[in-house]
């Protein structure tokens, strides 16, 4: 089997995916239930089980996609979309909106989704003009800018959890530890727009970006504007991530765990990996949600733990594999 051919083959399995797992969870429902609209499993099927599989699919491709671009930016598999602080910056921005109850408006939304696209752009232009203030636009000050920042807006929203009052810490802590339930119907068309728009931005410059994972000199002599292409790929990459997390949590390793496993199956080439890191992140994340829906039903866990779980040894795995190899990337 080809490299194209896997690639068209795994992007059908994650179709079938997203379309199957609606059906599944404490009760398994028929699709005949789905024409029945007098029946409970025809309302729980187009309000509460359809909207979570969309939103867990957009989270996840919005998260892979973005994971991929960092880790070509600085060559580094265990670079992540919270390596620059978005996360974070996110988090502190919806945990103020849940503190303050004050949010401003994007794409016609209001509260935790425009406090948290703001809060993870605030955090990327810090770390830019950091970057810029060091002359240049070094990787390595990047990354620490980074490391930085991530550390500062964390220790932010632990303080404002202190503050706040019983119902809203619990409610911080429960979002901070990342969860697909309570979602909000009218936003989804939000998110899908911010996660495509996003991805055929970074679509636009898959070469560009090929060249960078080269290094910067090679790619700047190869013509590319080195500087402007970092820019497109903090700004895509930081709104998606800042509304997914405004939506569904900070939810980690996923942004790790996809881009690395469709490299090693598919190759470098990033006009390759693209589509199939998008279907591949957003059928991760709905299996993920499945298994935190259904494990320990009635109850249901929170999807960042589930990841969490998975990432961790994963991790582990990916440096002892770079440090047999010694390197990273």
């Amino acid at each position: 089997m080809t490299r194209v051919t896997g690639v068209r083959f795994v992007i059908v399995v994650c179709v079938l995916v997203a379309l199957t797992s609606p059906f599944f969870g404490m009760s398994v429902i028929t699709p005949a239930a789905l024409f029945d609209a007098g029946s409970p499993d025809f309302e729980l099927f187009w309000r509460l089980r359809l909207p979570r599989v969309v939103l867990a699919f957009l989270s996840g491709a919005g998260l892979a996609v973005s994971g991929m671009v960092f880790q070509a930016l600085f060559r580094n598999p265990l670079a992540t979309p919270f390596t620059l602080g978005v996360s974070s910056g996110a988090a502190l921005g919806a945990s103020l909106y849940f503190r303050l109850g004050a949010g401003v408006t994007v794409l016609g939304s209001l509260g935790s989704i425009g406090a948290a696209l703001t809060g993870g752009l605030i955090s990327v232009a810090t770390v830019y003009l950091i970057t810029r203030a060091k002359g240049g636009f070094s990787t390595p000050v990047m990354l620490l800018a980074g490391v930085i920042i991530n550390f500062f807006f964390s220790s932010l929203v632990m303080f404002i959890q202190y503050l706040s009052s019983t119902q809203d810490s619990m409610r911080i802590l429960h979002w901070l530890m990342g969860s697909l339930s309570g979602i909000e119907i009218p936003r989804l068309p939000d998110l899908a727009f911010v996660v495509i728009v996003g991805a055929l931005c970074i679509g636009r410059i898959t070469q560009e970006i090929d060249l960078l994972t080269a290094g910067e000199d090679i790619a700047a002599s190869r013509g590319v504007r080195v500087g402007q292409t970092k820019l497109i790929i903090f700004l895509a990459a930081s709104a998606m991530v800042g509304t997914i997390v405004s939506m569904a949590g900070p939810i980690s390793f996923v942004g790790m765990m996809v881009p690395q496993i469709c490299r090693i199956l598919f190759g470098w080439s990033h006009r390759r990996l693209l589509p199939v890191v998008f279907f591949m992140g957003g059928a991760f994340l709905i299996l993920c949600d499945l298994a935190a829906r259904t494990l320990l039903a009635p109850a249901e866990l929170p999807i960042g733990i589930i990841t969490a779980l998975l990432g961790g040894p994963f991790f582990l795995w990916t440096l002892f594999r770079a440090g047999r190899n010694d390197e990273l990337f």
